[in-house]
């Protein structure tokens, strides 16, 4: 008897078809079936992603990043964050302010449960968790449009540094006098109408540049 997986059958019943419309003649519907065979991509399943388990997640090596949320109103906001950071093995989240705090289901409605993997932090304001992460090592890089901002494409990281970046509330960015203390300031360029992209967007933008920078992934 023979035993194939699910993926199997359903190439064996592909070859059974050409090989049927083959013999019909049918010669366009055979080099049709055969270009759809050999360029034929699906989506991968759960199981074959590699997902790490939480244990897994926290023994890895972490991308040498922390997120210092300013402020931010939105819950969705705060899980898109978590979300986004564990995608990217981010060190940790420092949550500021009115920010909202795990474990709230308006959160994990985005976070997906990786309030559990991503190590936070609270802090009362957003100078405290400055103040911590210089003291750490950290280069404080407010994502903020500045008058003297560095554009996202032109950031060269430097070597074995450790950054922070820090993102600022839906209506009104960064702090000002967080902006004067930063280390950096990143814009990321735009072209539009609004200039303005959420901050879900942008954490994913600058993390996604950073670690392409570093090579992290090599």
């Amino acid at each position: 008897m023979l035993f194939l997986s699910p993926r199997g059958y359903v190439f064996l019943l592909q070859i059974l078809n050409i090989y049927y419309d083959f013999r019909r003649r049918n010669i366009r519907k055979v080099t049709n079936s055969i270009i759809n065979l050999t360029t034929h991509m699906r989506k991968l399943k759960n199981e074959e992603l590699n997902r790490l388990t939480p244990e897994e997640f926290k023994s890895r090596v972490k991308t040498p990043v922390i997120l210092i949320l300013d402020n931010i109103r939105s819950m969705n906001n705060v899980g898109s964050a978590f979300r986004t950071s564990d995608a990217f093995l981010v060190e940790a989240i420092y949550l500021t302010g009115i920010t909202a705090k795990p474990p709230h289901r308006d959160i994990n409605k985005t976070a997906l449960g990786a309030t559990d993997t991503v190590d936070w932090e609270y802090f009362s304001t957003t100078q405290e968790a400055v103040e911590k992460a210089k003291s750490d090592g950290f280069i404080i890089a407010a994502v903020e449009q500045a008058d003297d901002s560095t554009f996202l494409n032109d950031f060269k990281p430097k070597k074995e540094a450790k950054y922070a970046f820090v993102f600022g509330n839906e209506a009104f960015g960064v702090e000002d006098d967080i902006v004067k203390q930063a280390d950096i300031c990143l814009e990321i360029p735009q072209f539009g109408s609004k200039h303005s992209l959420n901050i879900s967007v942008s954490i994913g933008v600058v993390l996604w540049d950073l670690i392409n920078k570093i090579g992290f992934l090599k």
